[in-house]
């Protein structure tokens, strides 16, 4: 079982180069495939699989392939075994239960005979127990048909696993699960994912970048440490190899000085007439021939130390960071910025009116003598009268007191977290106006910024600073480029049209023309904003949200995305619609 990648390179038809010249091998143990949007990642994982073939070089696969793509596409109508490739069996085993002997329904279902078991059992582990093999995949949410193929995947067994962003639409107990099928995983895996939790579970690291592959063993937070400890060492190298340009030059000034000096005392000697004709010739030539030895050693010197300073920038990475102003953000502490009322009534269209419990179990509200909390919730909403089945972890067993109304003070950093279904998007998208929900009223007191799942807010015929001037009309062109020089969008990059942009250029983009936007917004509403980042951009994110100063309301499955931007109180939406007080721990 392996995968052996020699020489690889792969471009495409128009001549656009991909991949150049990569060389790994891949034993049995999982292995994290990184690298920034556009590098290759999934390309090299349809070669692998055999979807492309290779430009040049060779990529060869010991043992059967198993592929959970990024995107999956099956018919109208499609039976959940067909999603789980196990159809052909499942009937072959039905066909001879019904009478059919056939040589061809035994040799279908090959060893297979407990197929049903297994992967009923799968299923259960991966929370779908629910789930029926003659379902149609259409019933099935984006999450459950992606938990469902991989399921596939581990009942049929294949020598290797490759999987392309296995958890982009999976809830936070869908993405525990899936680590902890894959932990036990004992082929070979490779993983292309930008999920920080998954990726610590992997035994080395695959970095995809400049146009190689290297290999960094142990898991993310190793590879960090040990690219850290080369990153130094790479800066410590540039400025060895900086200073020794300085010296050569210095050098090279001071030889040219003296041989000057030289050259004029040699020709004031000649003039006065003291040495013979022949002698001063020879003199001039021999002191013309040193000079040119001198300063050619002295430039080689300098050619040399350049080459060394070039090359040890090269091994120093782009580490560009996002270091933003934004004043206009900033919203006092105990200041409301966000109001939302009616939580309590069957506000998602999916869910129906829910059951009231009586008044007498009901909690009183907090009097006017108590003291303020930072997002307050009126406990006249109803109870749940049953424990919790939500798959989210962390729900406690007794029922729990649901908010009806939801207050945002000051410069809070909430996390909305739930199961897929629950309706986060739906109330996201009500909070910040876009779509509006029958009984719930929401008031702002300040500019709201809004950023979908769909990176659709630019206009891909503008270029970005244009698009920017769209949402900030008041600034000029020069305050506009000086925001987006903060941004990296430097001299002409700022020109590009955003139709044109790579996936972290535009997630750049997008969050310029959300924070630099006129009025400035005071309260952010992120809407899974790491779904589809890879780690520099999500880095990049939580360093403008760092420099961001108001309130921010963000849904998202990404715990340790969640913690590192401080979060300061956690939210639940439930499956039945349900808000409430959460601690994911």
């Amino acid at each position: 079982m392996s995968i052996v990648l020699g020489d690889l390179s792969f471009s495409w038809p128009d001549g656009r180069a991909v991949l150049s010249g990569l060389n790994a091998a891949f034993s049995p143990g999982r292995t994290g495939l990184i690298g920034v949007n556009g590098s290759g990642k999934s390309t090299l994982l349809k070669l692998v699989t055999g979807e492309l073939q290779p430009t040049s070089g060779s990529v060869t696969s010991a043992g059967d392939v198993g592929y959970l793509p990024q995107s999956l596409t099956l018919g109208i109508g499609a039976r959940v075994a067909e999603l789980l490739g196990i159809a052909p069996v499942l009937d072959a085993i039905r066909a001879i239960e019904n009478g059919d002997p056939s040589t061809a329904m035994f040799d279908a279902v090959g060893d297979d005979w407990d197929i049903e078991e297994r992967t009923r059992e799968r299923l259960s582990a991966l929370g779908l127990a629910h789930v029926g093999l003659d379902d149609r995949v259409e019933r099935l949410s984006g999450g459950e048909t992606v938990m469902t193929a991989l399921a596939g995947l581990f009942v049929r067994r294949p020598e290797v696993i490759v999987l392309d962003e296995p958890t982009n639409n999976l809830d936070l107990d869908a993405r525990r699960r899936l680590a902890a099928a894959v932990a036990e995983w004992p082929g070979v895996m490779l993983v292309v994912s930008h999920d920080r939790a998954l990726l610590e579970t992997m035994d080395q690291i695959a970095d995809l970048s400049r146009g190689g592959l290297r290999l960094y063993g142990g898991s993310l937070s190793a590879y960090e440490a040990q690219l850290a400890a080369e990153q130094a060492a790479a800066e410590r190298a540039v400025s060895a190899a900086a200073a020794e340009v300085r010296r050569e030059k210095h050098d090279l000034v001071a030889n040219e000085t003296k041989q000057s000096r030289r050259d004029r005392a040699g020709r004031q000697l000649s003039a006065s007439g003291s040495l013979p004709h022949a002698a001063a010739g020879g003199r001039k030539r021999s002191a013309q021939e040193t000079a040119g030895r001198s300063r050619e050693l002295h430039t080689q010197r300098l050619a040399t130390a350049k080459s060394r300073l070039a090359t040890a920038e090269e091994a120093v990475r782009d580490d560009d960071s996002i270091r933003i102003s934004l004043p206009g953000t900033a919203v006092p502490a105990g200041r409301t910025v966000l109001t939302v009322r009616g939580l309590d009534r069957p506000w998602h269209p999916l869910r129906p009116e829910p059951a009231r419990v009586p008044a007498s179990a009901s909690a009183q509200a907090p009097t006017s003598g108590q003291a303020p909390t930072s997002v307050q919730a009126s406990t006249s909403a109803r109870a749940s009268t049953s424990t919790q089945t939500s798959a989210e972890p962390n729900e406690p067993d007794a029922p729990e007191q649901a908010l009806a109304e939801l207050e945002i003070r000051g410069p809070e950093r909430i996390a909305l977290t739930g199961p897929n279904g629950a309706g986060k998007t739906t109330l996201l998208r009500a909070i910040a106006g876009v779509a509006p929900l029958k009984g719930v009223t929401v008031r702002h007191a300040g500019a709201v910024g809004y950023l979908p799942q769909r990176l659709d807010v630019l206009d891909d015929d503008l270029t970005v600073v244009e698009n920017v001037r769209a949402a900030a009309p008041e600034a000029s062109v020069n305050e506009v480029r000086a925001g987006l020089a903060r941004f990296l969008f430097r001299g002409t990059r700022a020109d590009q049209r955003a139709g044109t942009l790579s996936g972290g250029e535009r997630f750049r983009a997008v969050l310029a023309a959300l924070l630099l936007a006129e009025p400035p917004p005071q309260l952010l509403v992120l809407d899974e904003p790491t779904n589809s980042l890879d780690l520099a951009s999500a880095r990049q994110l939580g360093q403008a949200l760092a420099c961001y100063r108001g309130a921010v309301l963000v849904a998202s499955h990404d715990v340790p995305f969640l913690r590192s931007i401080g979060i300061t109180r956690w939210l639940r939406l439930d499956r039945d619609a349900r808000l409430l007080a959460s601690d994911p721990q």
